[in-house]
Parts: structure tokens; C-alpha cells; sequence
């Protein structure tokens, strides 16, 4: 299957749909209280970036996210894949797309929440295959036994 990943806005209804999706695979894997969702609306702000992966006929597959938060800190957002496409490499294509801009963008740390239980073991997959290791709590996040988060450190783009 030929995927294509580009940045998009989420205000169209293919990809509100596919974050719908990502809504409810995530509602019984984790307490509500302990999900913290972007709707499309803050995904389309000036502060995050939004890939979209699309299969040969244009239907939205998979997205990811970048938000930046300043000081060299990025945050990997709204990860997800069509269950009918998993395996075939859609979410290392996203999660690449996503470190490749935060480089470009001067970040030199990208972090993760994600929730823990076997609901998350591909994620946790990902992650650490795209050298993602686990580390304390993140930005603004509670300390909570329902997250896990990740860093990966990035390095610093050559002087121009």
C-alpha cells in the first residue's frame, strides 16, 4: 500500500473523522480524566503542526502531531493509525515526519504522554524503535499510574 504523508490542516472532514476515531479507541483504554485530548480546533493553531497519512486513494489513514512549547521543547501529539493498516510502518512514517520538523524547528528535546496498560503496547513500540525512551513526567502533566512518558533528544541543527 502506498501511503503519503503531508502537513494538512485537521479542519477537514476526513481527518475530523479519524480523530473521532482516535477518540474512541482511547476512551475505554484509559480514566477520562487521564486523556489529554486536542481537539482538531486546538490542533489547528499557530502552535502545532499536523501530519496526515493518505493511502493511494486518498483516504486519511493515520496523523500525528507537533506542538511546540518554546525552549527547545516539542510534544508529539494525536498519534493514531487505522487498525486495518497497522503493521505497515504508517506510524514510524508520521513519528519521522513529526522529528524531522521539530529539527528543522530547533527542537532539541520531543516528549510524549501516552497511557500505560497492554492497550499501549504498539505505542510503546514505536516509540522506543524510533528511539523515544522513557522518562519522567512532561510539561504540565499530573503524576499519574494511568500515563507514561518519553523523550528523545534531538540534536542541534549546524550553525548556518
Amino acid at each position: 500500500m502506498a501511503i503519503s504523508v503531508a502537513v494538512e490542516t485537521p479542519l477537514q472532514d476526513d481527518v475530523r473523522a479519524l480523530v473521532d476515531d482516535l477518540n474512541d479507541h482511547l476512551l475505554p483504554l484509559s480514566p477520562i480524566e487521564c486523556q489529554f485530548k486536542m481537539t482538531v480546533e486546538q490542533m489547528a493553531g499557530d502552535d502545532t503542526t499536523v501530519f496526515v497519512a493518505r493511502d493511494e486513494n486518498g483516504h486519511a489513514v493515520g496523523c500525528g502531531a507537533l506542538k511546540e512549547h518554546g525552549d527547545g521543547v516539542g510534544e508529539v501529539k494525536r498519534m493514531f493509525t487505522r487498525p486495518t493498516i497497522r503493521g505497515q510502518r504508517v506510524g514510524s512514517t508520521l513519528l519521522d515526519a513529526i522529528t524531522n520538523l521539530a529539527k528543522d524547528k530547533g527542537v532539541t528535546r520531543l516528549v510524549l504522554e501516552t497511557g500505560t496498560g497492554p492497550g499501549f503496547a504498539d505505542a510503546y513500540r514505536l516509540y522506543e524503535r524510533s528511539g523515544f525512551t522513557r522518562c519522567g513526567v512532561v510539561l504540565d502533566y499530573p503524576d499519574s499510574e494511568h500515563s507514561a512518558f518519553y523523550e528523545k533528544q534531538l540534536a542541534l541543527a549546524p550553525a548556518q
